[in-house]
């Protein structure tokens, strides 16, 4: 969440009145980039993307939280096992994390918004530094310093907001570009991506798979980007083929 402050992680118990309880909290705000996505991995570990709070020079500080995906315990503690001891950090280099899932082996992915020229799905490693905002896209060349995207696209095409892994399959639901991308997943490769659904609902923020292998993705058409459609904002659901 997002408050006059910061940027913060918070639990509470379902059904309770009890006041929420800060797990994590001196992530930097901004009047945009401010990440947002959780989610808990195969490991047991809590994972965090930040934004880099439109402060793009954070994202390449290791002592800042902004611009990085954490690893956490449920707790809210830097995670045993990562890359640097003490700190919360598991990737840097990013602009705007808004996407994070894993496939069956535990390969994390990945979905992050571009600024001018490329958005991106990538392929996490511990300690991989993914450019920004030294490169946006591909940059390898750079004294082999940063990992590349698997796969890109330019923004308006784009602007992938969320992710979901259905078999080998990377599932990428867009704002901009108003599609459900289909993305072929070999290990850590991607094939050419195809879009689904382009248009039809609009503007589409989150992706997951559901319990019976159908998916469930949300539009996000009244958040004054577009005019809603009849209906909106709605959970579509498609089943599992």
């Amino acid at each position: 969440m997002t408050t006059d402050q910061d940027n913060r992680i918070i639990r509470f118990p379902l059904g309770s009145t009890a006041a929420p309880e800060v797990l994590f909290s001196d992530i930097d705000r901004g009047s945009v980039h401010n990440g947002g996505r959780i989610a808990f991995g195969p490991d047991g570990m809590l994972y965090a993307g930040t934004g880099d709070a439109f402060q793009s020079s954070q994202s390449q500080d290791p002592t800042s939280n902004n611009g990085k995906i954490l690893r956490l315990t449920p707790d809210g503690d830097p995670a045993p096992g990562n890359p640097t001891a003490g700190s919360p950090v598991y990737s840097m280099g990013h602009r705007n994390v808004q996407g994070l899932a894993w496939d069956d082996q535990g390969q994390l992915f990945a979905a992050e918004f571009g600024q001018d020229e490329l958005d991106e799905v990538n392929a996490i490693e511990a300690g991989g530094n993914y450019g920004w905002p030294v490169v946006e896209g591909v940059g390898d060349t750079q004294d082999g310093r940063f990992t590349n995207p698997i796969t890109t696209w330019s923004p308006s095409e784009a602007s992938p907001c969320g992710i979901a892994i259905a078999g080998d399959t990377a599932c990428v639901p867009a704002l901009r570009g108003q599609p459900l991308w289909a993305v072929p997943l070999d290990g850590t490769r991607a094939g050419e991506p195809v879009a689904h659904v382009q248009e039809r609902y609009g503007r589409l923020r989150t992706v997951q798979v559901a319990l019976d292998g159908a998916l469930w993705v949300t539009t996000s058409n009244t958040d004054n980007h577009i005019a809603p459609r009849d209906g909106d904002d709605r959970v579509l659901r498609f089943p599992a083929r």
